[in-house]
């Protein structure tokens, strides 16, 4: 983002705290010695507005909002590099994905999932994992079912509820690529509504296109396809301009062109 130097990016961010108990939102909580952003990493850096995340996760924003900065008195359930205004992180990014995929089959009860990501923050042997448990690496292995266990008997849904949402976060996690140290490096959004039918042909890279998303194995933003198109270029012109298969060219106006619901 402009305006942002070296010694913003290495200060150390200050997040609001919650108590466990009453799920109530305090002030102060400094993260200083365990986890600070790193200014050379752009997933780590502030760089989707509430609204963009909304629109590449089809969640609504005041959804997304109350996810990632909360809403009194109850705090949020993610940590954000800037509250005000709302920015967030290609980490946040990921860690929405995993939410806005437990919602397509339990409604996301803030008090009762809180509880279930402490405790899975409490039991990480990562410093990443511990801030970040959504996308702990060991949601991959047994944490899963750990998760799924204490958040099932809260919300009380059956066995048969406890193995859906266990294959619709394990297919999220399984669109999330991650470096050799467990940390995320590329997102591929869900672009359809059955789960299943997703291909992965968009991805969203920081790397690439401002962390925009784009065709994968390319720099071709989606939204760039998505306003020729619009503006009455066919499906089978784009695919022949930026010789790709037609699937693609699909696949990226369907990404900007599908709406929250």
């Amino acid at each position: 983002m402009s305006g942002l130097t070296d010694m913003d990016c290495r200060r150390a961010i200050t997040y609001p705290i919650f108590d466990s108990k009453d799920d109530r939102l305090n002030s102060g909580g400094t993260l200083t010695d365990k986890f600070r952003t790193r200014a050379n990493d752009p997933r780590e850096l502030p760089a989707y507005t509430i609204s963009e995340a909304a629109h590449y996760l089809t969640v609504p924003a005041a959804t997304i909002r109350y996810w990632s900065v909360g809403r009194h008195p109850y705090a949020p359930l993610i940590k954000v590099p800037e509250r005000t205004p709302a920015l967030l992180s290609f980490i946040n990014l990921t860690e929405l994905h995993v939410l806005a995929a437990i919602r397509r089959k339990h409604e996301v009860k803030m008090p009762s999932i809180r509880r279930a990501i402490e405790y899975l923050a409490a039991n990480a042997r990562h410093a990443m994992d511990q801030h970040h448990p959504l996308i702990s690496r060991a949601l991959e292995t047994d944490g899963l079912d750990l998760f799924i266990e204490q958040y099932g008997q809260l919300i009380n849904i059956s066995r048969a509820g406890q193995t859906a949402m266990r294959e619709i976060i394990s297919a999220a996690l399984r669109r999330i690529d991650r470096d050799p140290d467990g940390i995320p490096i590329k997102l591929y959004p869900f672009t359809r509504a059955s789960v299943a039918a997703t291909p992965s042909i968009v991805v969203i890279d920081p790397r690439l296109s401002a962390g925009r998303p784009v065709i994968s194995g390319t720099g071709l933003a989606t939204q760039l396809i998505a306003e020729r198109y619009k503006a009455g270029e066919s499906i089978n012109d784009l695919a022949y301009d930026y010789e790709r298969g037609n699937e693609e060219i699909e696949e990226a106006i369907r990404c900007e062109l599908q709406a929250a619901a």
